[in-house]
């Protein structure tokens, strides 16, 4: 049970969605940034956006969101579970390219601290061929996500334990996304 009474079943809404739904007034320009940053036109995949997400959410070791946008970015990125997984497993051994393997450095240094994405971070992703635009908002999901996992955590909403609850929402942000 969460640490405030959030007037809904938590069942219903794990995670992040009964704060949400707790604050309209703040949940909707929250999720109006997960949709921009997740889910826009971008250079980079929404299936690479959102491991991003999940990589980050999983250095927080915030269960809910970990395990959410793992399953979103599964969903996206050929051979997705295994991809997830094996990125979860080790990034340096991961099937990803050299160019998201950077990118998921600057988040995991955005994750322990801003200071900690250096020049040298910058420009292997550079390197890599990571656009201005890819650096930026890749530090601006880490950034988010930090914030996502503390509120989701800080208020101690549930977070389901069965793989099925996830893969649901999965096929419901894929085909309609955060506003659904």
């Amino acid at each position: 049970m969460a640490h405030i009474d959030l007037g809904l079943d938590e069942t219903r809404f794990p995670g992040i969605n009964g704060p949400l739904r707790y604050r309209p007034e703040t949940g909707k320009p929250l999720l109006d940034l997960a949709e921009a940053l997740l889910r826009g036109p971008h250079p980079l995949s929404e299936g690479e956006r959102e491991l991003i997400a999940a990589y980050v959410s999983w250095l927080n070791e915030c269960d809910y969101c970990g395990n959410s946008h793992a399953a979103f970015a599964a969903a996206q990125l050929e051979d997705g579970a295994t991809v997830v997984d094996l990125v979860r497993a080790g990034l340096d051994a991961a099937p990803v390219s050299a160019k998201l393997r950077a990118l998921l450095r600057i988040a995991a240094a955005v994750q322990a601290s801003g200071r900690g994405v250096t020049r040298d971070l910058v420009a292997a992703a550079r390197a890599e061929g990571a656009t201005d635009l890819e650096v930026h908002d890749t530090v601006l999901i880490a950034a988010a996500f930090c914030m996502y996992n503390r509120y989701v955590d800080g208020l101690g909403t549930f977070a389901p334990t069965d793989p099925q609850a996830y893969a649901n929402a999965a096929d419901r942000i894929t085909r309609h996304g955060y506003h659904s």
